[in-house]
This record gives C-alpha cells, structure tokens and sequence, in this order.
C-alpha cells in the first residue's frame, strides 16, 4: 500500500554504516530526516545519541511511527519526533535553520520534486547545517538533481559504496569548515 515508503532501501543502510563507521558524534545533534519511509535511518541516528525529526508524507507516517515505536527503547522514544513533512509546502512548521545536520537516503528519484526538495533543504539550513544524501546515480535526472543542488550549496563526494553502487554527497551553504 506504502510502495516505496515500505521498503528498506539500500542507501539508508550505507548511510546508517557511513555515520556509525565514520564515528561521527551525533550526541545530542539535532537531526531530520526527510522522505524517512521506513524510519530505519531515523532509528539509528536516534541510537547513536541524536534529537531526531523524521519525516515523511502523511500516508507514510502511521507505519513511520509504529516503526520508531516498535525499535527504539521507551527512554530514547522522546528525542525522535515523526513530523508530516511534503517538501515545499508547510515549511512554516519547520524552524528555519534549526537543524545541525539533514539526512536523506534515496529520495532523489521524483524530477517534479526537486525544486521543492532544494527548498526545503534552503529552509532547513543554516550555515553550519550539514546535508547527507546518499543515492544511486540511476539516470540522467539524479545528476541533474546534484547540478541543481551545487548552484546553491557546496557539494562534495564523502564516500561510494562499490558494491551497493550508493554514494553519499554531503553538502552545506557555504565552504565553511564543519565539525561533522
């Protein structure tokens, strides 16, 4: 019923390795997430000691929700929040540039979508916001999407996993120097 929104997609679980193996500290970082899906990118950032937001469209948020419920442990059940989240719309909902960092794991896959996934990413960071997305580089509409991106952030590659073919992009407003 969920269609995409119910599958574990490969680039969550390179994402989820990718901060846990870089060791990068998420303790008490605040986090969202956007087009979570199943929520297993959420989850672990939550287990590695981050205040997440997890997002999604309404359809998506009933099973997002009983997903976050059912895997973390009541005492971190409060830093992780499921929010209704369609990019573009309802940003108002969002504190601008709230967030230390913005995840997303294949969700670069929609061309109609990414003028308002650039939007939202524009509202949700500020200058010291790190963005990861991690995807495959499925058809000529995804590099699109990074050209779109590199004309208003600085884009770099962080990591590529050969045998899942995902790579993770990280991205900021600025060439500032981050501590992620």
């Amino acid at each position: 019923r969920l269609g995409v929104a119910a599958v574990v997609w490969d680039a969550a679980v390179v994402l989820c390795a990718y901060l846990e193996m870089e060791g990068i500290d998420l303790r008490d970082r605040s986090v969202i997430e956007l087009g979570a899906g199943t929520g297993l990118l959420g989850i672990v950032v939550t287990l590695l000691g981050a205040r997440v937001t997890i997002t999604d469209r309404a359809a998506a948020l009933e099973f997002l929700e009983s997903n976050v419920q059912a895997n973390l442990p009541p005492e971190l059940r409060p830093r992780a929040v499921v929010k209704e989240l369609t990019w573009g719309k309802d940003l108002d909902n969002f504190p601008p540039g709230a967030f230390d960092l913005v995840l997303g794991a294949d969700i670069v896959y929609l061309e109609e979508t990414f003028a308002e996934l650039l939007q939202t990413l524009e509202h949700l960071c500020s200058e010291r916001t790190v963005i990861l997305l991690s995807c495959r580089i499925r058809y000529e509409r995804d590099l699109k999407f990074l050209k779109m991106l590199r004309e208003r952030f600085s884009v770099s590659e962080v990591h590529y996993d050969s045998s899942k073919d995902v790579h993770i992009y990280k991205a900021q407003r600025s060439s500032h120097k981050d501590d992620f």
